[in-house]
């Protein structure tokens, strides 16, 4: 009885080791299938998948991700953003208009300035580890796009200053401001100081574009381009990059003059005493509205005979502009100036006589004698290569301005606006200080220039 107890009990022992081994070979057979197998583990799949098993993963495509995620259907245009920011990291001042040609995509401001907000972020958590090959590359795919328009800068840019030139083509779709002098506060705001809006666009720091000008033959940019190879003149004129077509519209690149100076002074001044072209007074056609403004600005102006018919000829209605303001009497008016902490002045055509003009240079001056030296040394220098031009020498210049800017440690001083330059006919030359006749081109340029002199040199910064 007790060997069958004991043998009992050795059976159930028995199988109850046989049962362990069992255990144990499960066990060992299920630690050695592959991981994703194991019971009680989900395998991985998509986008934690990819997380998962990513060991060359880096920041970047982590931010890509994140990008797409959060701006959805923008994230291409976050990317080409990066990819242009990227590709400008090495671009230095004084290139050539061909060499540093980049890509922008056409997206609006607003979806831009989304875009713009979340690279920022999304870059202030990860750093780019982009290799120089891949950069290289980058560069090549962006200029190659179709769909990019195309924008240049000759300088170099501060991070913060990135996003600014990278929406500055999306302003053109919006009606930017614009004038013939932009007057720009590098983070803040544009003014616009005369001329004719939907002409200017900023182009970045540094660059501005000029919607086209002279017709179908784009008189300024050939101005530009001449004077760019006149020894005598080309340091005088803002730098001409290139023409650019855009949307259906054409524009000149030009040297933003106002890039560097900080909280400057800026006064338009247009020389000549002529500011039409002989052409546009051609005909002698007497014109019924042109009597109306003349009427509106003084009624006794008009001769009896005048007053009769109701009408006058271009020619009489320019002339008599012309001598609502110092341009007959001095060759010159001020369009326009801008003092620091103040919005544009542009009501000072009607700025006349000589008291009056030398109190609003004293004015523009602010008691900065020094300054006011500067400039006339500028001026008289500038004075001395006109007379040494030989393109000067043969062309009328219409409506063109000396453009003054000065800050706390700055002078400058350029010609600007050519929409009106022609060449003379038949090898004419000219003096540009005789008295206009109709027929000699005379345009009074250099005479005004010399009253301008004149004038400073009588104005007390004391």
């Amino acid at each position: 009885m007790k060997r069958q107890r004991v043998h009992a009990r050795s059976k159930r022992l028995a199988k109850k080791n046989s049962a362990m081994e069992k255990i144990q070979g499960a066990s060992l057979e299920k630690s050695s299938l592959p991981h994703e197998e194991v019971e009680g583990e989900k395998p991985s799949s998509g986008t934690e998948a990819s997380a998962a098993r990513a060991p060359g993963d880096s920041p970047t495509a982590k931010e890509q991700r994140s990008l797409k995620n959060a701006v959805g259907g923008s994230y291409s245009a976050v990317s080409a953003f990066r990819q242009w920011k990227d590709g400008n990291s090495g671009s230095s001042s004084g290139r050539s208009s061909d060499a540093g040609s980049v890509a922008i995509p056409a997206t609006t401001a607003t979806a831009m300035a989304m875009v713009v907000a979340a690279t920022a972020t999304a870059t202030a958590a990860a750093t780019s580890t982009t290799t120089a090959a891949t950069k290289t590359a980058t560069r090549a795919e962006i200029r190659n796009h179709e769909h990019f328009a195309r924008v240049l800068s000759d300088a170099t840019m501060p991070e913060e200053d990135l996003s600014l030139k990278f929406l500055a083509l999306n302003a053109l779709d919006l009606t930017a401001p614009a004038s013939d002098i932009l007057l720009k506060n590098r983070l803040k705001s544009w003014f616009q100081l005369s001329g004719h809006p939907d002409g200017f666009a900023p182009a970045g720091p540094g660059t501005v574009w000029k919607r086209r000008t002279g017709g179908s033959e784009n008189t300024e940019r050939m101005v530009y381009e001449a004077l760019s190879k006149d020894e005598a003149l080309k340091d005088w004129i803002p730098r001409y990059y290139r023409e650019v077509e855009y949307h259906g519209d054409t524009f000149i690149e030009l040297q933003d003059l106002l890039f560097g100076f900080n909280e400057p002074h800026v006064m338009d001044i247009k020389l000549g005493t002529r500011t039409f072209l002989e052409s546009e007074v051609s005909k002698t056609t007497a014109r019924h509205d042109l009597y109306q403004k003349m009427i509106v600005v003084d009624p006794s102006e008009p001769t009896d005979e005048e007053h009769e018919k109701g009408a006058v000829t271009k020619l009489r209605y320019m002339q008599f502009r012309e001598r609502q303001s110092s341009t007959c009497s001095h060759g010159f008016r001020i369009e326009a100036m801008k003092l620091p902490g103040s919005p544009p002045i542009t009501d000072l055509k009607t700025v006349k006589s000589h008291e009056q003009v030398r109190e609003t240079m004293r004015l523009f001056l602010s008691g900065k004698q020094q300054t006011l030296m500067r400039l006339l040394d500028k001026l008289k220098e500038l004075r001395e290569k006109i007379e040494q031009s030989e393109y000067f020498l043969t062309h009328e210049v219409i409506g063109s301005s000396i453009f003054m800017i000065y800050d706390n440690e700055k002078v400058g001083v350029w010609l600007i606006d050519f929409a009106k330059t022609c060449a003379v006919p038949n090898g004419h030359k000219l003096t540009h200080r005789r008295e206009w006749q109709q027929g000699n081109h005379e345009e009074g340029f250099l005479f005004g220039l010399d009253n301008l002199i004149l004038i400073l040199e009588e104005v007390d910064c004391s």
